[in-house]
């Protein structure tokens, strides 16, 4: 059996969602690792895009940031924030991965504050950054998280980036375009999908070890499981040499 640690199982599992030939907006992380493996194993020809301007680079090394040089290694353009955010906005781009501080049932994203007064918040968050755009222009959408009761939240204190809205069609019913938004959400104890006609998160899957009831009890609102629940795969020894010698040799992510 091959050893590997909770961060190492999230990037390989992310990393086969990611089809050769697609186009994807990475932030630095977890994410980026994800993409990085993808791009070195089952989809060769994956397309990169970073927020500051990066364009289809061919990564060396983990960058740092998002304006990281290494961006533009190779890159069909080194560009701005502009031509990636207007090549999501014309549904150009297949993917991106996000994150915040909270996620309720129907994939609405809170990375702007807590509490319950805007003004006076228990926390101030980052703020949206481009995670709102992206939420709402690229079709699918991915998040990579801890599971965690307070994260996994029935209502979220401030949508920052739109998941499903209330679910249904509201989505849709707001404007936004048909098709599109959350995809997974993949945790340390399971991928969550939503394919289902309230457009609610059930669990599709379950990693080693894990039991639908330790997911529950991290989750702060009634998860749906699918009727297809299957045991997630684990990492096979080619992804994790690849991971760890050639994605992330200098472990900033997988050693977390």
């Amino acid at each position: 059996m091959t050893d590997y640690n909770s961060m190492e199982l999230m990037i390989c599992v992310a990393a086969r969602f990611l089809e050769n030939g697609a186009s994807i907006v990475v932030g630095t992380g977890a994410p980026c690792a994800a993409a990085m493996l993808a791009q070195r194993t089952a989809a060769p020809d994956l397309l990169m895009l970073f927020e500051a301007g990066g364009i289809a680079p061919e990564l060396p090394t983990m960058p740092v940031s998002v304006g990281d040089s290494r961006t533009t290694h190779r890159a069909l353009m080194a560009s701005s924030m502009t031509e990636t955010m207007s090549l999501a906005a014309r549904g150009m781009v297949d993917y991106a991965f996000l994150g915040g501080a909270q996620i309720d049932m129907f994939g609405n994203l809170n990375s702007t504050m807590i509490g319950d007064d805007y003004n006076r918040p228990k926390v101030r968050l980052p703020g949206s950054g481009g995670a709102c755009d992206l939420a709402t222009n690229c079709w699918r959408t991915i998040v990579i998280t801890p599971h965690e009761k307070r994260r996994f939240a029935a209502k979220v204190d401030f949508v920052t980036s739109p998941g499903y809205l209330t679910g249904g069609n509201s989505r849709y019913e707001a404007g936004l375009p048909k098709g599109s938004g959350p995809y997974k959400i993949i945790t340390n104890l399971a991928v969550m999908g939503f394919e289902n006609p309230e457009r609610r998160m059930e669990v599709e899957s379950l990693h080693p070890g894990v039991t639908i009831e330790q997911v529950k009890e991290n989750t702060g609102f009634e998860l749906l499981v699918s009727k297809k629940m299957k045991a997630t795969k684990p990492p096979d020894a080619t992804q994790l040499k690849i991971l760890r010698e050639q994605v992330d040799p200098h472990r900033y992510i997988i050693g977390r």
